[in-house]
């Protein structure tokens, strides 16, 4: 009776949370509270232009060939540079980790003053530059301004809806077919959309920039310059030119209030697509709810009123999960790396959805850049305290004597790694002069966080968690070790790793797309209700298949399910990883080796953080389980 109501309240369990996803997915995009306040121009007021990186997109070929960002205001560029230099604007830390490089300009917007065929400067480009822009060119690389927190973008049209939208950025210049040289963008036409209620307080909410190439030939004497020339303008490596850039404002009116600015920039995708994923993800949990609802059900009802039979021949007969009863709560191999996999992993799920949820309430606003990164940072170096306080606690219950030696590893360990694999990226940008290359004052800024908030955090942690009580086995643990009869092949730890590793990855394969798509092309993605949903039936699902595994590992008489349930739920990194090499044989097409390192290395990084976080869940899941099924059964 007491295993049909934990099978009961399984089922239910289950039930209701696919029941909640669909309702929450409903009221999600009501959730939109926006993070910056804002700023209201009056007739003739200085509106700036900002300068960013500039980020390489798809070329003619439909492939990105780089992943490296240059400073808009490089010397190999030769753009025009306000009259007392160029002044930085203020960037948040996750803003300047992940490239963005943002500078005013030269430009003079004023509000609501149309201006045509404005000179900007003119420039001479030696022809040894030229090559570099040239190649910039042809690998797709896009200016990006900012004009009131709102990027510059270009208009176009989503093939399978036929809706328009903003794509950020535009070409720096454009490839022309059967010419070997292409037409570099000096002539802009910017359009700047404005909202205003009272006719007397106005509001950016839309900017829209229209590249050209017009070899306009300047004369200082002339009274204006003109812009209508057709011929293009191109630079030559075999002699220096001349290039005029100019520009012109027209201010349109738009009925789209400040509060919906971004919609347009972030309708890119038919939302039909990602709730395909969504429900994809829901039929797998279902499936293996319905699974573990049978076994739990059947199985275990079975076995369990079975073993608690008085009937001492039948006890006899009995095989499988309850023989390994005094090994199964064994301390494992290695248990002191266990730990730390476990608290880390306690840090990365408490940081994903506290992030998550903040996401969610529309707190981190697409304006603020670089807050996602932020808020992510502050909370992973914030919850060191649970990454101390869960592998001290679980390390001290397998039996560790050295609180200092756990410590330590926690601290070190899985951090250690990411931060030598950031400085191999960072190196890689570094030499080949990327604007993407983290600044010695920003390394030292996070070093000193994790030194001086990660750190003694996590030695707190540990502390307290190494003084808890520790985790006594439900039944008594047997001096001399159960030999293991062989296994079956789909019972083996590659096999058995690999098939719970596909059922994780196929519940969020599809919002992965998007995520490495926004990452590496520079798109915005702001669809945090669809992602936490993911996120909780990727939850669900690595603990379902993790149980479902481990009890047959049980039932064949293997008790060694400590480190089965981290691979076996970690396995699905390995699966994000063969689709970040996919991902990279179908979209990208990197040329340098430069490009090829930091991919790759921002994939290990990724992946390795993947696997300690499922890890982690199928561990704490199996644990559940196995001490559940165990104090439900008379040991004699």
């Amino acid at each position: 009776m007491r295993f049909d109501r934990l099978a009961g309240r399984w089922r239910a369990t289950a039930l209701s949370i696919v029941g909640g996803l669909l309702a929450l997915t409903q009221q999600s995009s009501a959730f939109y509270l926006p993070g910056i306040a804002p700023h209201d121009y009056k007739i003739g007021d200085k509106v700036d232009l900002l300068v960013n990186s500039l980020t390489p997109s798809l070329n003619a070929d439909n492939k990105l060939e780089s992943v490296l960002s240059y400073n808009y205001y490089d010397e190999r560029f030769h753009f025009c540079r306000p009259q007392d230099g160029p002044k930085a604007a203020h960037e948040s830390l996750g803003s300047i980790l992940f490239g963005d490089r943002i500078y005013g300009s030269a430009f003079k917007l004023n509000m609501l003053a149309d201006k045509s065929c404005q000179v900007l400067c003119r420039q001479t480009i030696p022809g040894k530059d030229a090559p570099f822009i040239n190649d910039k060119i042809m690998k797709g690389y896009n200016y990006n301004w900012l004009i009131d927190g709102l990027p510059a973008a270009t208009l176009k049209v989503e093939d399978r809806t036929e809706r328009q939208f903003y794509s950020i950025g535009f070409g720096l210049g454009s490839e022309v077919l059967g010419q070997e040289v292409p037409h570099f963008h000096n002539h802009y036409d910017i359009t700047v959309q404005y909202h205003t209620a009272d006719k007397v307080h106005y509001r950016v909410v839309g900017v829209l920039v229209n590249p050209q190439s017009k070899n306009a030939q300047y004369d200082k004497d002339a009274p204006t310059l003109s812009c209508d020339s057709t011929e293009p303008m191109k630079l030559t490596p075999k002699s220096d030119n001349d290039v005029v850039f100019t520009y012109s404002v027209k201010w349109e009116r738009s009925e789209k209030s400040w509060a919906t600015r971004w919609d347009q920039y972030l309708q890119a995708v038919d939302p039909k697509i990602h709730w395909f994923s969504l429900i994809n993800s829901v039929v797998i949990v279902m499936f293996l709810s319905a699974m573990l609802g049978l076994i739990l059900m059947r199985a275990l009802h079975k076995d369990i009123a079975r073993y608690n039979a008085d009937d001492t021949e039948d006890l006899q007969e009995d095989f499988g999960w309850k023989l390994v009863h005094g090994d199964v709560f064994r301390p494992p191999q290695s248990f002191q790396y266990l730990s730390v996999i476990l608290g880390s992993g306690y840090q990365l799920f408490w940081m994903v959805l506290t992030t998550l949820l903040i996401a969610l309430l529309g707190f981190l606003s697409p304006s603020s850049r670089g807050s996602l990164t932020t808020a992510m940072l502050l909370l992973y170096i914030i919850y060191g305290f649970s990454a101390g306080y869960n592998s001290a606690h679980m390390y001290h219950s397998f039996g560790g004597k050295s609180l200092k030696r756990i410590t330590i590893m926690t601290t070190l360990f899985i951090p250690g790694i990411c931060w030598a694999l950031l400085m191999l990226i960072n190196v890689c940008l570094m030499a080949a002069s990327s604007s993407a290359a983290a600044p010695a004052g920003t390394l030292f800024g996070v070093m000193a966080l994790w030194f001086v908030i990660s750190i003694p955090l996590t030695i707190a942690g540990a502390y307290f968690g190494y003084k808890r009580k520790t985790l006594d086995p439900p039944v008594r643990v047997n001096q001399i070790p159960r030999q293991i009869p062989e296994q079956p092949w789909y019972l083996r730890p590659v096999p058995s790793a690999l098939m719970g590793g596909v059922l994780t990855f196929g519940a969020i394969f599809i919002e992965l797309y998007f995520i490495m798509n926004s990452i590496w092309f520079h798109k915005v993605y702001y669809v945090f209700g669809f992602l936490f949903l993911v996120f909780v039936i990727l939850v669900v699902t690595t603990a379902e298949v993790t149980v479902l595994l481990t009890y047959f590992h049980l039932c064949s008489e293997d008790y060694r399910w400590h480190w089965r349930s981290v691979y076996t739920a970690g396995a699905s990194a390995l699966y994000v990883f063969l689709y970040g090499v996919f991902f990279y044989f179908s979209r990208l097409r990197l040329a340098s080796f430069a490009s090829l390192v930091i991919y790759f290395g921002w994939m290990s990084i990724v992946c390795l953080l993947f696997f300690v976080l499922t890890g982690a869940i199928g561990f704490v899941a199996s644990h559940l389980f196995i001490r559940r099924i165990y104090s439900a059964i008379k040991i004699d």
